[in-house]
């Protein structure tokens, strides 16, 4: 195993990672910024306002974006799996 694999590995772990976090924490970021800006003009300081909101739009994008996160992941893991027989440099 070269250090180059390695590396790509490594870089494709993280991005793959990222791009299947991204579409629930960006809703979970701007669904929380929305409640934050509702309560600094209504000045309600109500901490289930600013919790039952994210978590309710984190779990509507879960559902969403689910299949399509599941897919990106067995499609990375399915990689990986092929690189297997190059990953062990027959020792």
């Amino acid at each position: 195993m070269t250090d180059g694999l390695v590396i790509q590995l490594s870089r494709e772990a993280i991005v793959t990672g990222l791009l299947v976090a991204a579409p629930v924490l960006g809703l979970g970021m701007a669904v929380g910024l929305i409640v934050s800006l509702f309560q600094a003009t209504t000045q309600i300081n109500e901490q289930t306002l600013a919790f039952v909101p994210k978590i309710l739009a984190m779990l509507g994008a879960l559902a969403l974006f689910g299949p399509w996160m599941l897919h990106v992941l067995i499609d990375y893991t399915a990689r990986v799996w092929n690189l297997l027989p190059a990953l062990g440099g027959g020792a």
